[in-house]
């Protein structure tokens, strides 16, 4: 097990295990960086997988006030039926948006496992 010969912002040694192919790890490989500053791009552009569920939960809690308000008398049945079929239009909305980021994600992924193999085919081998 060979150690990374690369050091880390303290100056200090790092102690992660270098690659097979190279005396780095894949923070430290100086062939991997646009790879490392692709996925740095990535943090704040997701918005967290947690915000499609946040979002359908507030739709939800909504549509049960909406009921509740219909049940009761407090709204008319034709502004609550309005009012349904444009949040039913958000959800498909948050829908639609969910699975475009799920595409990207993928279409990223699969980008970067061909630039690894393309890395690996230059370097004359899988490491098999």
């Amino acid at each position: 097990m060979t150690l990374c010969a690369g050091s880390k912002a303290d100056g200090a040694r790092c102690k992660a295990q270098a690659t097979r192919s190279s005396s780095f790890c894949i923070g430290h490989d100086p062939d991997r960086v646009a790879d490392r500053r692709r996925r740095a791009s990535r943090g704040g552009k997701r918005g967290g997988r947690g915000r499609p569920q946040a979002e359908l939960s507030d739709i939800k809690r909504r549509l049960l006030l909406l009921t509740d308000s219909v049940l009761n008398g407090s709204t008319d049945r034709a502004s609550a039926a309005v009012a349904g079929q444009l949040l039913n239009g958000v959800i498909r909305a948050v829908g639609v948006e969910l699975k475009a980021r799920e595409q990207e994600d993928l279409t990223e992924r699969l980008e970067e496992l061909e630039a690894a193999l393309d890395r690996q085919k230059e370097r004359g081998g899988y490491g098999f």
